[in-house]
Order: C-alpha cells, then sequence, then structure tokens
C-alpha cells in the first residue's frame, strides 16, 4: 500500500520518538443532542488534544448555557476547546471571522480556533496570512488549526499550530498519500479526519496515521449523508476500542 512506501514521516524527526497520538473532534453535535458524547470527551484520562464547538454554523447570535457548560467541563478536563469557524476557501470577509471569533472568546472562553473550509493553494496564502493573524491578537496564546482536507501549500505550516492534511472517507485515505514536505515537521503538526472507517480496520487506519505523520486523528465509522459534518456529529461505534488502543499515548 502506498503509505508504507519509504520512512515513516514520525521517524524522520530527531526528538519525536515518544509523539503521543490522540484524538481531535471536528464537529460533534449540539451538546442537547449528544449530551452523553460531550459527557464522554470530558472523563478523566480520554486521549483527546482538542474538541470543536460549533453552536450554530458559529457562535450562534447569543450565548448558549449548555454550550458554556460543555466547554467548561472539556477545559476542567485539561480538554482544549476551539471554536469552529468556516473560511469557506477563504471567500469570507475577515471581519464576519473575527467577530465569530470574538464571540467565541466573549462567551464560551475558547483556547484556539479550527478554521474549516480552509483554502490550501499559495494564492491564497497571504490572504490566510492576514486571518491566522488577526486570531492571535485576540488571545494570547491561541490554538489554531486550518482544516485543508488536503495537503496544502508547504506555506500554510507558518501560520497554524495544525494542519488537518486529510478529511474524507475511508476508501480515499487507505490509499492515501503524504506530501514529502511534511517530513520536514514533527506529526504534532498534523491531523487526520476520516469516516466509514470499518470495526476490523482500526488498526490498519491507526497505522497509516503513524506512518504518515499525524498526531491527532479522528476516526468514526458514520458516514457522509449530506451536510459537510454529518460523518463528525456522532460518536464512533468503536470509541472504547480507539480510547483503549491510544490510551494515554501511542509511542511511535
Amino acid at each position: 500500500m502506498s503509505y508504507l512506501t519509504g520512512t515513516p514521516a514520525g521517524n524522520a524527526h530527531p526528538g519525536t520518538t515518544d509523539v503521543r497520538t490522540g484524538l481531535g473532534v471536528p464537529g460533534l453535535a449540539h451538546p442537547l443532542l449528544a449530551p452523553a458524547e460531550w459527557g464522554e470527551l470530558a472523563r478523566p484520562g480520554r486521549p483527546v488534544h482538542w474538541a470543536a464547538l460549533d453552536v450554530c454554523d458559529g457562535p450562534g447570535s447569543r450565548p448558549d448555557p449548555s454550550c458554556l457548560e460543555s466547554a467548561g467541563r472539556l477545559r476542567n478536563a485539561g480538554v482544549r476547546v476551539l471554536g469552529h469557524i468556516d473560511a469557506l476557501y477563504g471567500a469570507r470577509a475577515l471581519a464576519e471571522m473575527i467577530s465569530e471569533a470574538q464571540r467565541y472568546l466573549d462567551w464560551y472562553q475558547v483556547d484556539g480556533f479550527l478554521l474549516d473550509r480552509c483554502p490550501a493553494d499559495r494564492t491564497t496564502l497571504p490572504g490566510m496570512r492576514r486571518t491566522t493573524g488577526a486570531l492571535r491578537t485576540l488571545h494570547e496564546a491561541p490554538h489554531v488549526v486550518l482544516d485543508h482536507g488536503i495537503h496544502p501549500c508547504s506555506g500554510y505550516t507558518e501560520l497554524a499550530d495544525q494542519l488537518v492534511t486529510f478529511s474524507g472517507p475511508w476508501s480515499d485515505y487507505r490509499w492515501s498519500q503524504v506530501a514529502e514536505w511534511t517530513a520536514e515537521h514533527p506529526p504534532e503538526r498534523f491531523c487526520h479526519f476520516v469516516h466509514g472507517v470499518p470495526r476490523g480496520h482500526l488498526d490498519e487506519a491507526l497505522r497509516i496515521a503513524r506512518w504518515q505523520g499525524a498526531a491527532t486523528i479522528w476516526f468514526t465509522d458514520g458516514v457522509e449523508r449530506g451536510g459537510a459534518r454529518d460523518p463528525w456529529e456522532t460518536m464512533p461505534g468503536y470509541w472504547d476500542e480507539i480510547v483503549s488502543r491510544i490510551g494515554t499515548g501511542v509511542s511511535e
């Protein structure tokens, strides 16, 4: 398989042989619709790097008490909470995104931002540099994740703490290839989101992530049924198996 050719990306970086694999939660349903799932993420010992909060296609028009409560429980458990912002492939006005980011901070005290549908080409790099620069002025040290869903041009590594370099179905992921430039960066810089992963292929999916050098993952057996985030709205049916395989960290 293509992901097994060459040297594992995680092994290309001195000092990163003990990388801890963990979970990034891109779009769980609203806490009122999935209270048990949000509660599960906040349980002690869960290997969750961060969870994105999407109140109503953004922060909403007013504070939501249930979202505030869920965000607080996660932060108390040591999990970063990120405000979900739609970058619309670079088409949204900077002022709109900054306004949403400020509301996330004011109402939910988020620790950073997940910019969904982030553009990936070189021509949009200056605009995204302005956006991420503005976001970083709003918070002392925000954790910024750019969700391209594909490998962007390498310049985007200068803008974000993490890049989502794969987001899509298992049928594509199992044959995916990693961009060569990613070997210049540690696995902590990359995330993979994969839906439709069968239970019997969970170990294979974890191996792909390790070999391609992605330390933050979200694998689910949910499938896309219309709506970009449908697969991510529920917990995977094999949640306990993922937690047991990752534990408090998997040595790479």
